[in-house]
């Protein structure tokens, strides 16, 4: 069989875009499918075609396997690449594609179902050499006779639901007192998640590491393995930070894992990409947990320390080649990060986020940074969809290289509009247990205050360098419209011109997380004292310089990444960032929407709380219209003039997205 010519991508996002990068290297043409809420998403634009498949909620677009299989028939794709998530690891739809006469990107259906009861799967690594840990996986859930093996098993151990995932249907026991109401509570939280309460019981690692290794197999009966990743930093059983190599593991732990990870994935007849997940304790004992059938999110790091294309290996191995290098052909080289950016907020429990990015920069790509995302900067993140914005990979020459460029990549991310990980992903690549590869996959979720300390207010020095920064930019949006003015050198047309009897004076508003601070600066061109609330900083030699802002306060050098207009001011000083938004001095706390017009917008992303008016009402200029509720404050929304509410598009408990209009006004 000789290489595809056109496949079909079962997926969206950053992943959609990944595969369609290496088809174009490849010459292969794409197709891509879209929900409602993904008409003018990047994979849509990226793709040779895309066609729509259903509504935005994921039942009714991504995973409808009919629909899909339907588009890549009329399409003339030969093949399907499922990504990850959605219906990659769905047995059924694997043996659709099959029958249809269409090639799937993946592993054969017979091959996932082994894999889909945990119960099945230890039992079959157990008969392969493959190390599981001590356990019960039985038919019997006689409650007595668990309790039972739980006594051989012995304590601590974990009570897992046997057709899980995610995290639920998992009971830690530490004692016999409380193996009988852990079970009841598993059984019943089992039952309600996945339809059927089996358990299987496992002895319960202290202090575990994660560990997995990337498996790839052909149809010549070829299976190899191309190292690890360690994937410890986990918060609720989700990865945090992925990297290749363990700073865990010896060569000789190494190359025992590597043999059992080809020896798991032989055990059920595997073909392409596959990924073996280990349980590995203090002591360096590693035990099976599970295999992944599938492409997983972190193989970049993968990529990096080898070299190679997986995806474009999946396509080889799925149009009937044999795998490019055998296993002593696979070397290594530096060592790999990978982080997520998400549209979520970390001091809210990590909820998700979801709005439009009103400014997304992230770092330049080169031969240490990588980036791999799916959206830009003024598309929306959906609130149907996984909030990622975009994975940050870094590769160095070694651990402590590749922390550092890591650190400084953190540092050039800016996302305005939705909330965003990005500080929190700052303060955990810092923390002493990351940085000497000590973490444990539940360190995080035990000392999680020690990453989300409480915030500190900005100091006067802070607030000196972010008024800095916005005089800055106001003198130049200045010098930039007096250019092109009838009279470019008009002393009237400068901000920071000189005025009669007195320096000029100007007064800016900051906005810091929900609180107003009024400061007032004197001075031009860089030379500024600026005032505030019981302080007073003089600040000379001010310049910002390619987003690098540099000055002396009180005569003390300070540097800082600085991003100033007429809406923000974001620094960051190397190991803080903080976010100030402008507002206008007359404006009172919490007011928002209420600028000219005949149109009140949200001003960000929000759900309506309470709305006061309805259409045909007669408002007053500053009448409160509506109020939304928005990164845990209430806003106020106003009228801009006098008039008739001629029509209001949002209802109570609505969800809106940041400049959606909500009431339009008449005369």
């Amino acid at each position: 069989m000789t290489m595809f010519d056109c496949i079909l991508i079962a997926n969206r996002g950053e992943i959609a875009c990944r595969v369609i990068r290496t088809c174009r290297h490849l010459g292969i043409r794409t197709v891509a499918v879209f929900s409602e809420a993904d008409a003018d998403a990047q994979h849509v634009r990226l793709a040779d075609a895309a066609h729509p498949i259903g509504g935005p909620r994921p039942q009714d677009s991504y995973l409808r396997g009919d629909a899909i299989i339907e588009v890549a028939k009329k399409s003339g794709a030969q093949a399907i690449h499922p990504g990850y998530g959605f219906l990659s690891e769905n047995a059924d739809f694997a043996d659709a594609v099959q029958a249809a006469g269409i090639v799937f990107i993946g592993p054969s259906g017979a091959s996932m179902r082994k894999m889909g009861s945990k119960a099945g799967a230890k039992e079959l690594m157990a008969a392969r050499g493959v190390p599981v840990v001590p356990g019960y996986t039985g038919a019997d859930q006689d409650a007595a006779h668990l309790a039972a093996q739980a006594q051989r098993v012995g304590f601590p151990l974990m009570i897992k639901a046997a057709h899980g995932g995610g995290g639920k249907g998992m009971r830690i026991v530490r004692s016999a007192e409380e193996f009988l109401p852990s079970l009841e509570s598993c059984q019943r939280e089992a039952k309600n998640a996945f339809g059927r309460d089996r358990v299987l019981l496992e002895r319960y690692i202290e202090t575990p590491r994660h560990i997995e290794f990337q498996v790839f197999a052909d149809s010549h009966g070829h299976t190899i393995h191309l190292g690890e990743r360690e994937c410890s930093a986990q918060r609720r059983y989700q990865k945090v930070i992925e990297e290749s190599p363990s700073p865990f593991l010896t060569p000789a732990r190494r190359a025992a894992m590597g043999q059992a990870a080809v020896a798991a994935a032989r055990a059920i007849d595997y073909v392409n990409a596959g990924t073996v997940e280990f349980i590995v304790g203090a002591d360096g004992d590693f035990h099976f947990m599970e295999i992944n059938t599938r492409l997983q999110v972190e193989h970049p790091v993968t990529e990096l320390v080898t070299g190679l294309d997986l995806v474009e290996w999946q396509l080889r191995v799925a149009s009937g080649e044999p795998l490019p290098l055998a296993q002593e052909n696979i070397a290594h080289h530096g060592h790999a990060i990978e982080v997520r950016l998400y549209a979520e907020d970390p001091e809210a429990g990590f909820l998700p986020g979801s709005g439009k990015l009103e400014r997304l920069h992230l770092p330049q790509v080169d031969a240490h940074t990588r980036l791999d995302g799916g959206v830009i900067e003024g598309d929306v993140v959906s609130i149907y969809y996984d909030p990622m914005i975009a994975k940050l990979i870094v590769h160095d020459t070694d651990r402590p290289r590749a922390l550092a460029r890591l650190r400084e990549a953190l540092a050039a991310c800016e996302v305005v509009g939705p909330k965003s990980n990005v500080a929190f992903l700052e303060a955990l690549v810092r923390h002493p247990m990351v940085v000497e590869g000590r973490i444990d996959t539940g360190y995080l979720d035990r000392h999680l205050d020690e990453v989300l300390p409480a915030p500190q207010p900005p100091s006067p020095t802070d607030f000196a360098v972010a008024a800095t920064a916005a005089l800055l930019h106001d003198e130049d949006a200045a010098r930039a419209t007096a250019a092109v003015s009838d009279d470019p050198h008009s002393p009237w047309a400068l901000v920071d011109g000189w005025r009669l009897g007195h320096a000029s004076e100007r007064v800016l508003c900051l906005m810091h997380r929900g609180q107003r601070h009024l400061l007032h600066a004197s001075g031009h061109a860089g030379s500024y004292r600026v005032r505030g609330d019981g302080f007073e900083v003089g600040v000379d030699s001010a310049r910002c310089v390619d987003g690098m802002l540099s000055a002396r306060c009180d005569g003390q050098a300070r540097r800082s990444r600085a991003l100033a207009d007429a809406q923000r001011v974001l620094l960051h000083d190397g190991s803080r960032r903080l976010r100030f938004e402008r507002v206008p001095v007359f404006q009172f706390g919490g007011d928002a929407g209420t600028g000219g017009g005949n149109r009140v917008s949200a001003p960000m992303t929000g759900r309506i709380v309470l709305i006061k008016v309805k259409p045909g009402d007669a408002v007053e200029a500053g009448q409160e219209l509506l109020v939304m509720e928005a990164m845990k404050m209430e806003l106020s929304l106003k009228a801009p003039r006098k008039g008739t509410v001629a029509a209001i598009q949002a209802g109570t408990g609505d969800l809106v997205e940041g400049d959606a209009v909500l009431v339009e006004l008449g005369d």
